[in-house]
């Protein structure tokens, strides 16, 4: 199946293999080196193979040896730049080639998902990396690491080794490289961060094992052996990126609160059932209620009828990056959390959620391959799954057809706190009450400082208009920054300075972020 994000065609030629050898060059803000692509053909009479690029310069490329030629075609707005190999011979059906390209890259891009040069976006296997960077930094890779030595060519580099023989999704290629210092919080695990964050790092996720080994009870064991995690700086925009061997997650994570150490359906969904054996169930249900209303301010923000917000999304011609939200992750865990309570409770459905990992390992698939297996291993219960709305699950905009049962103890708790101060809209005199008896402008949680701010903006209090745009700026992560500029400009003492404060920041941000949030405020260059 193509894939309509890219220009590859898996139908034609799927990548096996990466053998990737580059050197950090940080005066030039590239990589450069050669990428190595084992491929196996997957029709007769095959010439030439397409790949996916993105501000890539190609000097040369051999086809198992021998010189080829290639070409790139247009440029995309957010595609790329597809680059045809023409093969100096023929290729019949499961012949394989290696192609070997001699490339320049911009190295900013590796932040945003990891990809350099694909074939599809099946899975592959790699063998050996090796990556030169300055003696005096750390490079790191969602790989095992292989050791370190000096670079022979330069003194003042070194080389870092790394392979990675599970086969995984190519966007889960990352690599940084960095002033890193490590510490160990478990037998398999240690955090990397800057000096400066290490410590507080390492308390922050000391629960790591605890956590795998729950995952690993409910769901199968972890296969990639080394479960590090990197705490990157904070224009990283995203929560957390699980490449293997390595996740990326964002420094607004340190708050020394262990419950915000754990993030698309079934990996919520696994997430809450962890954190439900560890904290009880009705944690799980209170997290999963806050889902709920997540979805509903997204919906809110994007629109009821926009198609965004199905949960089967049509991304022809769609950038997935403007497509991006927590639809996918809490409309997908809304499906799940029903059939668990349609299918018998959580004991049962963890079961198939199991073999369903097991099945599907190192494969990609799509919605219909996952329904089919549910209706397989749920066999004795298809008059059940029959009754279910399917189409409005999957192709309806909007909030999901049924809402799952929730309880709601640890929630009646909030609410009846909530209730003794809310009206509609909020009262400035009752925000700045809640300054004086909480504090919240002394919370250094990111999650209820960026809730604290948003209300006290919504609620035209104009001395948090300096505390919302530090918070806006000091850190790229989308579900805080987004929000709080669309605030800021939607209040009429701020927006010109909201507008202002983003132009002189935008060159420092994240290349998506700052598109973005340029988007929110009508500043699209």
């Amino acid at each position: 199946m193509a894939d309509p994000s890219s220009f590859a065609s898996p139908a034609c030629c799927l990548t096996r293999h990466l053998h990737l050898r580059c050197r950090v060059d940080f005066g030039e803000r590239a990589l450069r080196g050669t990428a190595a692509l084992t491929a196996r053909a997957e029709r007769e009479a095959l010439r030439c193979l397409v790949l996916d690029t993105r501000d890539v310069q190609v000097f040369k490329v051999t086809v198992n040896g021998q010189d080829a030629q290639f070409a790139f075609g247009e440029k995309h707005s957010f595609k790329g730049t597809p680059l045809e190999i023409t093969f100096p011979n023929e290729l019949r059906r499961d012949d394989l080639t290696t192609e070997q390209i001699w490339a320049t890259l911009c190295y900013q891009l590796l932040v945003v998902w990891g990809v350099m040069l694909s074939a599809s976006s099946v899975a592959y296997g790699w063998v050996p990396f090796q990556i030169s960077v300055p003696k005096e930094l750390v490079a790191l890779m969602s790989a095992n690491r292989d050791g370190e030595a000096p670079d022979p060519e330069d003194s003042a580099h070194k080389i870092y080794q790394f392979s990675q023989n599970v086969p995984i999704p190519c966007y889960l290629f990352a690599l940084v490289v960095g002033a890193l210092e490590s510490r160990k919080i478990g037998p398999r695990t240690l955090v990397w961060a800057e000096k400066e964050l290490v410590d507080k790092s390492a308390y922050e996720f000391s629960e790591a094992e605890a956590m795998l080994k729950t995952a690993e009870d409910l769901a199968g064991p972890y296969v990639w052996g080394q479960y590090d995690l990197l705490v990157l700086p904070p224009s990283f925009p995203y929560g957390g990126m699980e490449n293997p061997c390595l996740t990326f997650v964002t420094p607004t994570l340190l708050v020394i609160n262990l419950y915000q150490t754990l993030n698309e359906g079934h990996t919520v969904y696994l997430e809450r059932r962890i954190g439900g054996r560890l904290f009880g169930e009705q944690f799980r249900h209170f997290q999963a209620l806050g889902g709920w209303r997540e979805l509903q301010n997204t919906i809110n923000t994007l629109g009821d009828k926009n198609p965004v917000t199905n949960l089967v999304i049509n991304l022809d011609e769609v950038d997935p990056d403007v497509a991006y939200s927590s639809v996918p992750y809490e409309k997908g865990f809304a499906l799940l959390f029903y059939l668990e309570q349609l299918l018998g409770g959580p004991d049962i459905f963890i079961g198939f959620l199991k073999a369903y990992v097991l099945q599907f390992a190192y494969k990609s698939i799509v919605t219909e391959d996952w329904k089919k297996f549910l209706y397989s291993y749920f066999k004795d219960k298809v008059d059940i799954l029959d009754k279910v709305d399917w189409n409005s699950w999957f192709h309806a905009p909007g909030m999901p057809p049924v809402k799952p049962t929730y309880d709601m103890t640890l929630s009646n708790a909030c609410v009846a706190l909530s209730q003794r101060w809310i009206q509609a809209p909020l009262p400035l005199s009752h925000v700045q009450r809640m300054q004086e008896v909480y504090d919240f402008n002394a919370v250094n949680n990111s999650e209820i400082r960026f809730r604290w701010l948003r209300l006290c903006i919504r609620s035209k209090w104009e001395e948090a208009i300096p505390l919302a745009l530090k918070m806006a700026t000091d850190q790229g992560r989308m579900k805080f920054t987004r929000p709080l500029f669309r605030d800021l400009y939607n209040f009429d003492k701020s927006r010109d300075l909201a507008v202002k404060t983003f132009l002189e920041h935008r060159a420092s941000m994240h290349p998506v972020t700052s598109m973005l949030v340029g988007k929110d405020l009508k500043q699209d260059q």
